[in-house]
């Protein structure tokens, strides 16, 4: 589904659910949209693990308790 490297089994109710969002959002294709979705989800996962390690440091330093 997605590219050579692997694929994601999605129910069809929930595939359902995800092709009516990309096109009301205006995507070309249904995958498009995912992507995206599943980009945006991670990036934020990332920024709050990068939040974390800069309170911690900062923690270290005396700067906030």
């Amino acid at each position: 589904m997605f590219s050579s490297k692997g694929k994601i089994k999605i129910d069809r109710p929930l595939y359902d659910r995800l092709a009516e969002a990309a096109e009301r959002a205006g995507y070309a294709t249904t995958e498009e949209f995912i992507r995206h979705v599943l980009d945006r989800e991670v990036a934020d996962m990332e920024q709050v693990s990068d939040e974390e390690e800069v309170k911690k440091q900062l923690r270290g330093l005396g700067y906030i308790e």
